[in-house]
């Protein structure tokens, strides 16, 4: 028994309340604005379902003796590390990386915190039992899950509880002995048209006197109360997959979170008017590390295939041998497999969490770091190797059907390496990935996700082993002293 596309699709027909361009949604895994990128996730469970795929795709849950997808397991050595790791790698190479909130993200991040579980124990038993009861639920219908973790950006110079609207950012209004009910916003849901269920946190700092917003827990996103506002669709507005080949097909989606009143029970609270505990899990324990080791993973296949689309640029346009181009090409290769090695450094220097094995955390925040930086890097040398190329191009892949219009396309689009189909098609692709809405969106996205570049710096910064860098500085000017006569002098 494991979770197939058929089975994901049909889960996600439960009523959830989507709007899009002034209406709400009846069945979104058929609608235009969604339809595609709901396919797409359906066929990351198609994959795993496999029978050639199963044994490096999915392990048998203890609980049930079911198979699951390998985004829930819970390495206990470097071995079992790097099996998940390349599980990942392999969904991920489905959709070249585009899919930022793909299943296995989230799933990380509950992983990490029932890692933690001795740090939710000791602020609350009845949270731990919570966070250990909704892994292992999840874990066993193989859930896919996103978040929305930030504050809906309105005032930045004031806190969540100094807002205009007391609700502005989602808190808990009212609680009995069913569960709490949440109030107010919450950004950015990415992946929620894909998703089953939401968890909802905070992880932005918070202050004594804001302790109604310091709760986590997760949320069917099919409950009352609960609206998802997505942004306008790219997925709707692709002309064909010809035309737009990834924004036809991995628009995951994002979203504003507006909760009118949700109830949630307290078997889905993992935190409640607690705001040491709220920060506490996600760097106390393997949270933030484990979901963003799956992130590098994500963007290390990522950057391979914009590596090889580069490649592929230079080769239609017959400027590969020139010099200046293999350096180009040499530097953004050298690049890419720093970050592959980055990515496998960190699980050789990893840790252990209590009986877990886990990422190097001062090599995840290096990456993370880096990677904020290369993205762009990426992006603009895209366009420099393209030039024209992604700007002239048939309007769309009807012109090919007009005999005088195809027959000038085959006169224009000329190419030492492929015919002028071949060439539409790839700066066609080229445009998808860094130039049309789609492509501009990834771009924000591979920049931001992680926080802003103070954010992800502070991270290396906290993280380091300063003492032996300091170290080694402070025990060489120990080895020497100023000459005795000097010295007297100074004296």
């Amino acid at each position: 028994m494991v979770k197939d596309g058929k089975t994901h699709i049909e889960s996600l027909r439960d009523g959830r309340r989507i709007f899009i361009d002034g209406q709400c949604v009846d069945d979104h895994t058929r609608h235009p604005a969604f339809r595609n990128a709901v396919a797409s996730a359906a066929a990351l469970y198609d994959f795993q379902a496999h029978p050639e795929q199963l044994d490096k795709m999915t392990f048998v849950s203890p609980k049930t003796g079911d198979r699951v997808s390998r985004m829930w397991q819970l390495p206990t050595s470097l071995a079992e590390l790097v099996e998940r790791r390349q599980a990942l790698e392999a969904w991920a190479e489905l959709t070249c990386g585009m899919l930022g909130r793909s299943p296995d993200h989230v799933a990380s991040c509950i992983s990490g915190l029932y890692m933690g579980l001795d740090l939710f124990e000791r602020h609350n038993p009845a949270r731990a039992a919570a966070v250990r009861d909704y892994y292992e639920y999840a874990r066993d219908r193989d859930l896919y899950l996103t978040y929305v973790i930030i504050s809906p950006q309105a005032d930045r110079s004031k806190g969540a509880g100094e807002q205009s609207d007391e609700f502005l950012v989602a808190g808990v209004c009212d609680e009995d002995r069913e569960g709490i009910t949440i109030r107010g916003a919450k950004m950015l849901g990415t992946g929620c048209p894909l998703a089953n269920e939401i968890f909802v946190g905070a992880i932005q700092p918070l202050k004594p006197g804001e302790e109604k917003h310091s709760f986590t827990a997760v949320v069917p996103l099919n409950a009352r109360g609960l609206r998802i506002l997505s942004r306008k669709s790219f997925e709707a507005h692709a002309r064909s997959t010809f035309d737009n080949p990834l924004s036809s097909a991995y628009d995951e989606n994002d979203a504003v979170l507006h909760f009118d009143d949700v109830k949630v029970p307290w078997q889905r609270v993992f935190v409640h008017n607690d705001i040491q505990l709220a920060q506490a899990q996600w760097h106390a324990i393997p949270t933030h590390v484990y979901q963003n080791y799956q992130c590098q993973v994500r963007l290390m296949v990522k950057m391979r295939f914009l590596l090889g689309l580069a490649r592929r640029i230079a080769d239609t346009i017959g400027v590969t041998n020139f010099p200046q181009i293999r350096e180009q090409l040499g530097q953004l290769a050298a690049e890419t497999a720093m970050v592959e090695g980055m990515v496998v450094g960190m699980e050789a220097a990893g840790w252990s969490y209590g009986k877990y094995f886990i990422p190097n955390t001062k090599l995840l925040y290096s990456a993370m770091v880096l990677t904020q930086q290369l993205y762009p890097k990426f992006v603009t040398a895209l366009r420099e190797l393209s030039g024209g190329g992604m700007i002239m191009l048939p309007s769309s892949v009807d012109d090919f059907a007009n005999p005088e219009i195809a027959r000038c396309i085959g006169q224009t689009q000329r190419s030492p390496a492929t015919d002028s189909v071949g060439r539409v098609k790839l700066f066609k692709l080229a445009w998808d990935a860094v130039g049309s809405e789609f492509g501009s969106r990834h771009l924000q996205y591979e920049m931001f996700y992680a926080g802003a570049t103070m954010v992800t710096r502070g991270h290396a910064f906290r993280t380091y082993d300063w003492d032996r860098a300091v170290g080694m500085v402070d025990g060489f000017m120990a080895t020497y002293q100023l000459p005795q006569a000097d010295a007297a002098k100074a004296l």
